[in-house]
This record gives structure tokens, C-alpha cells and sequence, in this order.
């Protein structure tokens, strides 16, 4: 064990780690990147499966990102942007958001990642229903499955396997949640659409039940990715919008790990599925993972009902910082000079393939995915899509014999 796996074992608290394995086996101690590769500290090269975490999107090690990033500390490294205080990258940054943003979303909070993004959509939701005169709409609606993000009230909005731990307290009071769309595990003998029905019909009668004129918002995220990259049929978003739109409900898009080229579009909720949400959450690959930035996107009719002699009680010390404003602003262009979305749609095409080339495998039960996300689903008996016990680490256990292979993925239970 070298140095830096020393002290590491000793003194970082890693997020969501297991102590016991982690006290007996350590860490892969990553000591460098470029494009799609990573190298340990004994000069082991892997291929980077997940993207970091779903974030490295045009890759690692550019030196167009690098002179960015260093000219912008040497230009202006810090300002705040409270108040009535901006800077240039911050500004141009959210001009360019807006212009790639779908429908009327033309206005942008920028916040420090996908976590506070969230965290400041869940305030606005309930800021501007307060302020249309519906000072009732406290309460959100989220699903099964569901990750987003890892404060305080983004993990009492998420409902994912495993986190939310019996030592801890959440929030609960106002907070609902329903059935995920989790294809491979529905009813069986129930066809794709059938089990479309039934969520979009238990989601109605979930607004039914909490009162439409109590919900202030649905929080969705177009494919649930760290709850098992689950796919949806493509008319299940827009049949749950139509429900939010009848019902004066805003439709919350996460978008922080389907946005900036994953699903090979910008923003997944209309390229993809076909609908205008009325507030985007991204980060990720906003910025390619070079620095931490995040970004709340919402439409101009929310600005015009909030705004007046009043404020906006949402802000981070590191929101609209120039140097991560200025990454973000490179990666875009990036992607667009490199014709990165039609690349990842080409390579989508072929990555699916292979992927659903592994559901022969004795222990896959479902091989799912889209353009450049995806996941295998492993169980003990194909026929009843019965998982492996728990105390297996069936994930973990792939993930280990991956490693000496050259691949890094990124286990979680059962997938």
C-alpha cells in the first residue's frame, strides 16, 4: 500500500463508504486521467466505464480546458454574485444556458452542483406557488427509486434502496412518493403499456389524494439513473406532465445526469421525451466534472410571477464563480465544435448493442440502457428475476473482477 492509500485509510471519510471493506481492502488511488482513461498510482490503465460519476463527458486531460481554467484564475478568481454583483462568465453562462435550454426556461440560478440545484428548485417551487396566491402548495411528489442528490432535503426527496438509513431522520411531513418505472420488475404477464397506465393512474390518484391545490411540485428525473438506470416507456413523462399542467403542479426536470450530451441531447425532457418542463436541474456534465458547478433553469413565466419588491432567499458563497462559470462556458463550446451530440447518439447506437450482447450471461436478467448510460441487472434465477441475497455484494463482486481487467464500473447492490 503506497503512501497516499495510507493516508487516505486514515483520514478520509469517502461518501457512501462501507467501513469494514474499506478498513480491510483500501482504495484505487487515481493518479491520472486522459480522455476516457485513468491510471492508478502503480501505473495500472483503465478504461473508465461510468465517466467518473456520470460526469466527464468530453473527456479528461484537455489542454484547451486547462489554458481556460488558468486564464480565467490569472483574469478574475473569485467574485461573488449576491446581490447586484456579477461577472463575465457567470453572465455569458447563463445567456448560453438559456439558448440551449428547451421552450421559455430563459432564466438560471447557479448553484455550486446537482445537489443544491435541487435543493433551490425545492425552495422555488414553493416560493413562487406562495406567490400565484396558493400558499397551501408545500407538499412535492417524488418516486420510488429516485436520487436526488445527497443534502438533507435532496435525500428526503429521494427514495433510493439503502439511503436512508434508520440512524438518520428525513424529512417526511410533505413529501410523497410513487411507484418508479421499473420495467423489468413489473407484474408479471403486464405489458410494457399496461404498467405506463397504472403509474400514470397512481400518480393521478396520489394528487387526488394529497389535494392538487396542496402540491407545490413533481420532482422527475427523465431516466432514474443511480436507482438502476431505469428507462422509461417514452409517453410515461409526458402523460405525468400533462397531470402537473392540468393541475397547475410544476414539473421539476432533474436533468444532472440525462443533460449535456448523456441521452446524446443537451436537455433529455423535450429531445427526447417530448416535454417542457417548468424548471431544469443540471450539473455534471455542465461543466465535464473539470470543476463544480450546477444550475437551476427555469421559465420566464416563474421569473415574472416571483419577481417585484421582493427576494429570493436562495444562494451559495460559490455561485457564479468565473473560473467554474468559464469551464462550463468552454465545455459547451467544446461540444458543439467537436459535434459531440450526434457523436454520442452514433456511439449510443453501438454501445447499447453490446450491452444487451451480455444478457446472455447466466446471472444478467435485464441489460438496459440509453445512448451512453447503461446498466446490467444481475439475479439468482432468470425465471423469477429473483435478486442474489444482499450479504453476496453481487455488484461489488463484478466490480472487483473488473478492476484487474481494465475496467472500472460502479456497483451498486444488485446492478
Amino acid at each position: 500500500m503506497n503512501n497516499i492509500a495510507r493516508l487516505d485509510r486514515a483520514h478520509v471519510l469517502h461518501p457512501w463508504t462501507h467501513f469494514d471493506s474499506h478498513e480491510r481492502d483500501g482504495c484505487v488511488v487515481v493518479s491520472r486521467g486522459e480522455g476516457c482513461d485513468v491510471w492508478d498510482a502503480n501505473g495500472r490503465r483503465y478504461l473508465d466505464a461510468v465517466g467518473g460519476m456520470w460526469c466527464t463527458n468530453i473527456g479528461l486531460g484537455r489542454e484547451d480546458m486547462a489554458r481556460t481554467i488558468s486564464d480565467q484564475v490569472m483574469k478574475l478568481a473569485y467574485s461573488s454574485t449576491f446581490g447586484d454583483i456579477t461577472n463575465d462568465p457567470s453572465a455569458l453562462l447563463a445567456a448560453e444556458l438559456a439558448s440551449i435550454a428547451p421552450g421559455d426556461l430563459n432564466r438560471v440560478h447557479l448553484t455550486t452542483g446537482g445537489s443544491t440545484a435541487v435543493d433551490s428548485a425545492y425552495r422555488l417551487a414553493q416560493f413562487v406557488q406562495a406567490l400565484r396566491g396558493f400558499k397551501d402548495r408545500r407538499h412535492v411528489i417524488a418516486r420510488q427509486d429516485s436520487y436526488h442528490g445527497s443534502t438533507f432535503l435532496c435525500m428526503s426527496v429521494g427514495r433510493r434502496a439503502g439511503d436512508q438509513p434508520p440512524e438518520f431522520n428525513y424529512k417526511t411531513d410533505d413529501i410523497h412518493h410513487v411507484a418508479s418505472p421499473y420495467l423489468y420488475q413489473r407484474p408479471e404477464g403486464m405489458t410494457e403499456q399496461e404498467f405506463e397506465d397504472q403509474l400514470v393512474a397512481e400518480f393521478a390518484a396520489k394528487v387526488e389524494e394529497v389535494g392538487p391545490e396542496k402540491i407545490a411540485a413533481f420532482f422527475a428525473e427523465p431516466i432514474q439513473a443511480s436507482g438502476g438506470v431505469l428507462v422509461p416507456t417514452q409517453t410515461y413523462l409526458k402523460r405525468m406532465w400533462e397531470i402537473c399542467q392540468k393541475h397547475g403542479i410544476l414539473f421539476i426536470a432533474d436533468e444532472v445526469v440525462t443533460s449535456f450530451g448523456r441521452l446524446g441531447a443537451w436537455f433529455a425532457s423535450q429531445e427526447v421525451y417530448g416535454f417542457v418542463p417548468d424548471m431544469i436541474t443540471t450539473a455534471k456534465g455542465l461543466s465535464s466534472g473539470y470543476l463544480p458547478i450546477g444550475a437551476l433553469i427555469f421559465s420566464d413565466r416563474i421569473y415574472q410571477d416571483m419577481s417585484g419588491d421582493r427576494y429570493f432567499a436562495s444562494g451559495y458563497t460559490y455561485s457564479g464563480h468565473p473560473v467554474s462559470s468559464a469551464a462550463a462556458l468552454k465545455n459547451i463550446q467544446i461540444m458543439k465544435a467537436e459535434n459531440m451530440l450526434e457523436r454520442a447518439r452514433t456511439a449510443g447506437v453501438k454501445f447499447q448493442a453490446m450491452l444487451q450482447g451480455l444478457s446472455d450471461l447466466p446471472i444478467v436478467g435485464d441489460a438496459r440502457g440509453h445512448t451512453l448510460i447503461g446498466c446490467l441487472e444481475n439475479v439468482a434465477d432468470k425465471a423469477t428475476r429473483r435478486h442474489f441475497d444482499d450479504a453476496i455484494d453481487i455488484g461489488k463482486r463484478v466490480s472487483n473482477a473488473a478492476e484487474p481487467l481494465g475496467l472500472l464500473v460502479r456497483p451498486l447492490g444488485h446492478l
